[in-house]
């Protein structure tokens, strides 16, 4: 009953704030400006649209805030009235009220404010969806004050939130149910999936962790800033890091006049993306340009600051590895191993013809290679690659639907700051680089050091395990000793084969090598 009275409500804000006419009245259909009509008689509609587009999602809660803030990156595909007012949700969704900040940091620490902090700003400097954030002083254990930021988590999000992920489960299933193509799309893995993510956002002490993480994997590519995170002061909902200070990346003029180069902020946005997603398998993914600030102070001049990790996305080893051989052979034109890789991985049923699904990705794809950003779309691509899934019959995978998410916001970033930026070439030297150390001799090695203590510990008890095996009674173990040495002998072989691989591997980059050296003196 509470999905119904829900799904109400959304009708509702639908037709209070005329965003029926965003659709309706696109039609030609004699009924269809009949019926829009008769639905907008009474209503005062003088706002402008995009204006009651951002004040229907404020008012539908926070689901539907972060939809429009991902649609706020995509100018390419939005009217810019509408992309410029959603802008305004990425930090300037309404503040509560800091009363209830307050009381909500002194349950949580079971102390007055006075007591945990030095100072504490009242008035908000951000608010998002899920928290907002005040500016405070706290003294660390050094005894040393530091300038933090407080998030604290909106009262009352659970319950919303629960109520909207219900309904779109109950959508999920009329979907899978009645389209043609809702078994594909897995619309219950996706939802789950969201489910899992926006619950995960309203532990603080999560994000924080997330935080952590991410700022141990950044340390040394000095290309991103990640505030430390204070855990004497983070609660469940309460969260404490240290204050960062820059400029929003979508203040792009302010940040040419302060001497950013822009072109270079463009490519490094890509080397990060790519460094978290196929290094480390653990990548922000809510970036959209209210969490992304620019520093300018003189030590950290030109450097990313990300900010808000209650959202991240995480890769197995094998979808790294599937993932970045598919953009390789994507980079290079190589189709054929395109789809090659669809077909291995059971992401199309065996039976599809290889030289079929060759030829419908590149037709998709060819016409977009060797043009600036600014020429192309990757939405326009992901959709007409949609369009070619359906033919195929391709699954949607539910684990790598943040990675597609994020991966769209790079791309509204990198339109924003430098419509020329060739994304293919930046991106390509960093995934073939990754590749050689992924499948080269690099990973042999660091395999070996991994596994080294576990055999050093197994080989002391070898002797005692042979003894055991061998005091056995004949007829006990006759046929597992020859099972044994069935295995034995299977186990030299391979070994022979990877010694001899192994050496002719090294043989040929020593000929390489050679070959180089007399090549060129």
């Amino acid at each position: 009953m509470s999905r119904f009275f829900r799904g109400l409500t959304i009708v509702w804000v639908v037709l209070r704030y005329g965003l029926d006419e965003l659709v309706l009245s696109s039609f030609n259909r004699p009924w269809l400006r009949t019926f829009t009509r008769v639905i907008t008689l009474g209503r005062n509609l003088d706002a402008p649209r995009g204006q009651r587009l951002r004040e229907a999602l404020e008012r539908l809660g926070p689901i539907f805030v972060k939809f429009g803030q991902v649609l706020s990156t995509r100018r390419d595909l939005m009217p810019p009235d509408i992309a410029d007012e959603l802008a305004l949700l990425q930090d300037r969704v309404p503040p509560f009220d800091p009363e209830i900040a307050i009381a909500t940091i002194e349950r949580s620490f079971r102390r007055p404010i006075g007591e945990i902090f030095v100072s504490f700003e009242r008035e908000p400097v951000a608010s998002a969806s899920i928290a907002q954030v005040h500016f405070a002083v706290i003294r660390d254990r050094q005894g040393i004050e530091r300038d933090v930021a407080v998030k604290v988590l909106r009262p009352g999000m659970l319950p919303v939130i629960d109520k909207d992920l219900a309904l779109m489960r109950m959508m999920a299933g009329w979907v899978e149910g009645l389209s043609a193509d809702g078994k594909r799309l897995k619309p219950r893995e996706v939802v789950a999936e969201f489910d899992n993510y926006l619950h995960d956002e309203l532990d603080l002490v999560r994000e924080a962790a997330n935080a952590a993480q991410l700022r141990r994997n950044m340390e040394g590519l000095d290309l991103v800033l990640i505030p430390e995170v204070f855990w004497d002061f983070c609660h469940a909902d309460v969260a404490v890091m240290e204050r960062m200070n820059g400029v929003p990346i979508n203040q792009v003029e302010r940040l040419r006049t302060a001497g950013v180069d822009i072109p270079k902020l463009a490519r490094d946005g890509v080397t990060i993306f790519f460094t978290q997603v196929f290094r480390d398998g653990f990548f922000h993914a809510d970036m959209h340009p209210g969490n992304i600030q620019v520093s300018l102070d003189p030590s950290t001049f030109g450097r990313y600051i990300s900010l808000d990790f209650g959202i991240v996305g995480t890769l197995t080893e094998f979808d790294k590895e599937y993932l970045a051989q598919n953009f390789t052979a994507f980079f290079r034109r190589d189709y054929k191993r395109v789809a090659e890789l669809h077909i291995e991985s059971g992401w199309v049923p065996a039976s599809t013809r290889v030289n079929e699904l060759e030829a419908a990705i590149r037709t998709v794809c060819e016409p977009y290679f060797d043009r600036p950003l600014k020429e192309i779309s990757l939405g326009m691509v992901l959709l007409r690659l949609f369009q070619t899934s359906r033919r195929f019959q391709v699954e949607i995978q539910p684990q790598l639907v943040l990675l597609q998410k994020t991966l769209l916001n790079i791309e509204g970033l990198g339109r924003q700051l430098d419509p020329d930026l060739d994304l293919w070439s930046t991106a390509k030297p960093f995934l073939e680089k990754w590749m050689l150390e992924q499948l080269g001799p690099q990973r042999l090695w660091r395999e070996l050091r991994a596994e080294a203590p576990r055999y050093a510990k197994m080989l002391p008890d070898l002797p005692r395990l042979l003894h055991d095996y061998l005091r056995q009674k004949p007829h006990d173990s006759r046929a597992e000793l020859l099972e044994l040495l069935a295995a034995q002998k299977r186990t030299n072989r391979l070994l022979q084969s990877l010694l001899y691989g192994g050496l002719g591997f090294v043989l040929g980059l020593l000929a390489m090598q050679l070959f180089v050296r007399i090549r060129f003196f």
